[in-house]
């Protein structure tokens, strides 16, 4: 009998071949340089490592714990960017090197956009810090953002571990857009303002968007989606042949 772990990665692997993955050319003797290009954007679920190996579990002999290679059997591609294990959402993943360090280099500032539930209400001069900058470890002072308090609750898919709830303390949702990228960064800026994060999901990187991909699903980028991404990081160069992407 297969187990659901079995079951749930030949689910994600058939939707990704569905979606026109090829497979890594065999040409021999063909350059690196002139090989398609993949770019994959994957919708990370909670407690999922957003790398393909579990470096924890290998030094302290623990069962590792899930990684991309349990959701996407795709070889030779690499987070573009990270995405904490207790976070969900967009991730890209691609073997193009360049675009990568454009997404992650400072220097090349892109939103992106998070919905984040927090603990009690924020006042406006709590989202007026966050929309400010404020001073986070390390003495990192966050560029102004764009922060917003939700009237209701976002429509999104489940979370499988829920979150704590405590009856007495109520919770809020927020919009938040950055420009940068620092470790737990959101997660320290709302904690600083009186309002610990309590669930977050990446929505966006750029114009890219997580809208029609279930929790440990992925797919090809299409090639528009392509070229608006090196848009936004102000990349006008003809990219690569992206690998099996739609248009």
């Amino acid at each position: 009998m297969s187990t659901p772990s079995a079951r749930r990665r030949a689910r994600v692997q058939a939707v990704g071949h569905r979606r026109g993955v090829s497979a890594p050319s065999a040409r021999a003797g063909t350059e690196a340089a002139l090989e398609p290009r993949r770019y994959l954007v994957f919708n990370k679920p909670y407690g999922v490592l957003c790398s393909f190996t579990d470096p924890e579990a290998r030094r302290s002999g623990k069962a590792p714990r899930e990684t991309l290679a349990d959701y996407v059997p795709v070889d030779g591609v690499y987070a573009a960017g990270r995405l904490d294990f207790d976070s969900e959402g967009l991730m890209l993943l691609t073997d193009d090197g360049a675009l990568s360090h454009r997404l992650t280099h400072p220097d090349h500032r892109h939103a992106k956009h998070y919905l984040v539930q927090v603990e009690r209400e924020p006042d406006e001069a709590a989202l007026r810090q966050l929309r400010a900058g404020v001073t986070i470890k390390g003495g990192f002072r966050t560029r102004p953002a764009e922060v917003d308090r939700l009237g209701s609750a976002p429509r999104l898919w489940e979370r499988r571990t829920p979150i704590r709830e405590r009856a007495s303390v109520p919770t809020a949702w927020l919009s938040i857009a950055i420009s940068e990228g620092r470790k737990r960064q959101v997660r320290q800026m709302t904690a600083l303002v009186g309002h610990p994060t309590l669930r977050l999901v990446r929505v966006a990187i750029g114009p890219l968007t997580v809208e029609g991909l279930e929790p440990g699903a992925w797919r090809p980028l299409t090639e528009s989606e392509l070229a608006a991404l090196r848009r936004a990081l102000g990349w006008h160069d003809d990219p690569p042949n992206p690998q099996g992407a739609r248009r």
